[in-house]
Formats: structure tokens, sequence, C-alpha cells
């Protein structure tokens, strides 16, 4: 039985095809819990992330009971608006959490800000398969920033928004996000939806993103 769904469990819902769509991956099962998405990567075989952390923690012991049997290679990820509690709750089921914590935030794609590439760099969107993928890149070619969205309905989800170590400090992630919001606005897409890293975390809030959840991300110690 499907639990009934909170802003987090609806926005993960929605967060999830378009992430599964950039990097290329089947569609998740939906398991009222959780949605499992199989990642065949070499570093993780399956992602699962748990929808009512919040609402009901029970369910999160029980998903961690899972990952602890299937592995490290499982990785259980955790949107959540109480980040202390739902840490408390996955290491007493003996998952170690690792990695920063991140932010999973949201923003309204009109009215998002503008920013214009600038000589000597230029930038190119291009469409494949319901991903725009931006390529920021200096007069000699050399990429300087880049990233991509999927749009998925009125959703866009931006994913993998990066910038060369040289040419950071230059306002360019601006610049590729802009291009990117441009893209999905016309394509149709009215939210903008995103997992940010630390650092990303503060470019997005400069361009208007709302935080809603802090991500957390465990696994089982290896055996």
């Amino acid at each position: 039985m499907i639990i009934d769904d909170g802003s987090v469990a609806e926005l993960v819902r929605r967060w999830e095809p378009g992430w599964g769509r950039c990097r290329g991956l089947a569609a998740a099962v939906d398991t009222g819990v959780a949605l499992r998405v199989p990642v065949a990567a070499a570093n993780r075989h399956e992602e699962i992330f748990a929808l009512h952390a919040d609402e009901h923690p029970e369910s999160l012991a029980e998903l961690a009971k899972l990952v602890i049997s299937a592995g490290p290679l499982t990785w259980l990820t955790t949107m959540t608006t109480r980040p202390h509690v739902t840490r408390e709750v996955l290491e007493a089921a003996g998952l170690t959490v690792f990695g920063d914590p991140e932010t999973f935030m949201t923003t309204d794609l009109i009215g998002h800000p503008h920013h214009e590439a600038r000589p000597p760099y230029s930038v190119r969107v291009i469409e494949t398969d319901g991903v725009w993928h931006a390529r920021l890149s200096t007069e000699n070619g050399t990429t300087a920033a880049s990233g991509m969205t999927a749009v998925i309905g009125r959703d866009a989800v931006a994913h993998e928004i990066r910038t060369d170590p040289d040419h950071r400090r230059r306002g360019l992630g601006s610049v590729v996000m802009s291009a990117l919001t441009d893209a999905a606005v016309r394509a149709g897409a009215r939210t903008g939806l995103l997992i940010a890293s630390p650092d990303g975390e503060r470019l997005y809030r400069r361009l208007g993103w709302t935080p809603r959840a802090t991500v957390l991300t465990a696994k089982a110690a290896r055996r």
C-alpha cells in the first residue's frame, strides 16, 4: 500500500525521472515507501530513495535492513527536513552516512535570473532525447563549464552543473543555468528541481532557488 504523499515525497517522485533520464537509467520501481533505481555503476549497483523518512521513520529503518542485506553497493538516499533525526535512525540501523550532506532545491523557472555569456566565452545548448546539454566554451574550444537538464512535463531537473577549476569565480555557472532554464521554459517547464552540493547551493541560492530538504546518503559497511 502506498503511504499518502507528503511534500518531500511528491517532489522526489517528480525529480527522479529527470535525474534518471540525465543519467540514462532505467525507470525506478516505486514500492510505496521508496523508489528503487538500478544504477549498474562500479561503485553502486542500486540506489534506493526513501519517500517518507520524516512522517514514517519506521519505514526508513526497514529500508536500512534491506540495504544492509544487499551490501555496500546499494545506497540509501533520503531527502529529509529533519537531518539530525534521520541520521540517527540510519546509524542506529547499522548504516554509515557518507559524503557531505546535499540540498534538495526548487525554483519557479519563470523569472529566473538571466546571465549572458561574455567574451571570451560562448554557450551552446543541444537537445537529445528530452535532455538539454549546455556547453560554455572558450575561443579555442576548451570547455569552461557545462550542465544538463531533463524536462519531464512541467518540471526541469538540472544535473551535473560543473565549472572547470581554471575558470571558476567568473559567474559561468550562472550562465549555464540561464541557458538551461531558457531551453526548459521553451520546452514547457515551469518548475526547476535539483540536488545541490554545498558549493552549488551557494550559487543556486543567489539565483533564487529555495532549499526544500537535506539529502543524506548511506550504505552498509564493507563485509
